[in-house]
């Protein structure tokens, strides 16, 4: 059984897919997928990604404004947010906070104006998991230790650093923070030493497995669309990397994605 703790089912590329986000859905679930979680990333996909978890046996959603989104997000979507957050936790569906954080790679974001409106946006929503008792799915994207930063001074009760890639001293500040880290399609590339060194020897209680279809695709599949139904596969490769039987990869990542993200326990099939 794998979970793949970040996936964009949303997209547009699985929208116009054979079969839309379901079929998907139900061919990773042949894989042995037993769930995807759907984060959003802005006001305008809150309903899509609840409708698509609602219809996807496989599947649930976080709520969250991605830090590519802070832009052009108002404080009204905060309180939006929160709104609705609150009112989903009625919805077994609904596991997390996400996706939020920061981005410091994409020159506009970097820009002290922009950068100011990311931490404010960031903080915001760290407080609305905290204040809620949710996990929050984090974009670390160079930035790390400004999301540590904050973590430190608004601790959500667990959550992930999605497709972790810094140090080892970053990744246990984390761990200690109970963050667990995401790991999916990059590790895969051989030139990818620093990832493949922290896939390697970061302990595998910490680690998650993810795919963030329908972006880093593994390099077998490189340049195509990444999916779901790609994961027991990515599993496979760090199985092979750390040299130890895929079952154990997957049992423990099962495990930690349950311990990072405690609402999947009730729908995971």
């Amino acid at each position: 059984m794998w979970i793949d703790t970040h996936c964009h089912l949303d997209a547009h590329e699985f929208v116009g897919a054979d079969g839309g986000p379901s079929g998907v859905g139900q061919r990773a679930a042949v894989q042995g997928v037993s769930m995807i979680v759907i984060p959003a990333v802005e006001r305008g996909n809150f309903a899509d990604v609840a409708h698509i978890a609602a219809n996807t046996p496989n599947a649930c959603y976080a709520l969250g404004i991605h830090p590519m989104c802070v832009p052009q997000a108002t404080d009204d979507d905060l309180d939006l947010l929160r709104d609705l957050a609150q009112a989903s936790l009625s919805d077994p569906r609904f596991v997390a906070i996400g996706e939020v954080g920061l981005d410091y790679f994409i020159p506009l974001l970097c820009e002290p104006d922009m950068r100011a409106k990311q931490e404010r946006f960031f903080r915001a929503q760290l407080r609305i998991a905290r204040d809620l008792g949710l996990p929050v799915l984090t974009h670390v994207r160079r930035s790390q230790d400004q999301v540590l930063k904050h973590l430190r001074q608004i601790t959500p009760p667990s959550g992930i650093a999605h497709a972790f890639n810094g140090s080892f001293q970053q990744a246990q500040t984390f761990i200690d923070l109970g963050f667990h880290l995401g790991f999916g399609g990059a590790f895969t590339f051989t030139r990818a030493l620093q990832i493949r060194r922290l896939a390697t020897q970061l302990p595998l209680a910490s680690i998650v497995m993810e795919t963030d279809a329908p972006d880093i695709s593994p390099a077998w599949v490189h340049p195509a669309r990444n999916s779901p139904e790609n994961l027991p596969a990515i599993g496979v490769a760090l199985a092979q990397l750390r040299d130890i039987d895929a079952r154990e990869v997957a049992a423990v990542s099962t495990a930690n994605a349950l311990a990072a993200i405690p609402r999947l326990a009730s729908i995971t099939q």
